[in-house]
């Protein structure tokens, strides 16, 4: 039977029993150890890093998506990893909904430069899409970013899969109101 981990009480208990030199000496660890926490702290500690952060992410999807000379591995689990850890780090909301967009319109180009791909690809893009869509009309950001999720539709009208029509119902649902 696996044990389970410790739980927020839990943590909260020991860190009670610490004291300040040693809950910094506890933070300085995790920075000196997870490069997540680094990047944290780097944009908390310097908001203006949060673009070379952000950037480092992106790398690691444009690399996965890569469309010069060849092919990018095109590793969902990799490229949406990225998204998602960035979500953790991000100094802004709009920062994270840029990360998703991102995310999107490299998969978009991936499959202008290489052709078609399959169904999971085209899901996880959906999928992005819609989370995306979400977190714009949650934070308020839909006309900040209305102009990119229209060029996104806009370049799948010929991608199979049903992917065009699955992002144009999605942006009619989210967007329509916005279109004056």
């Amino acid at each position: 039977m696996a044990t389970r981990g410790p739980k927020v009480s839990d943590l909260k208990r020991y860190l009670s029993q610490c004291s300040e030199t040693q809950l910094a000496n506890e933070i300085v660890d995790l920075f000196k150890k997870i490069p997540a926490v680094q990047d944290y702290y780097q944009v908390k500690l310097d908001p203006q890093a949060a673009d070379a952060v952000a950037e480092k992410y992106k790398t690691t999807i444009r690399r996965e998506f890569a469309t010069e000379y060849r092919p990018g591995p095109g590793r969902l689990s990799v490229a949406r990893k990225a998204v998602m850890d960035f979500k953790k780090v991000a100094g802004s909301v709009d920062s994270v909904a840029d990360m998703m967009l991102f995310y999107v319109e490299q998969g978009v180009a991936y499959t202008e430069a290489f052709g078609d791909i399959d169904e999971p690809f085209y899901n996880s893009m959906e999928s992005m899409y819609q989370t995306a869509a979400q977190w714009t009309t949650k934070h308020g950001l839909r006309p900040v970013f209305l102009p990119r999720f229209q060029r996104l539709v806009s370049a799948t009208a010929h991608m199979g899969w049903g992917f065009h029509d699955t992002l144009s119902d999605m942006y009619q649902e989210f967007f329509s109101a916005f279109e004056g």
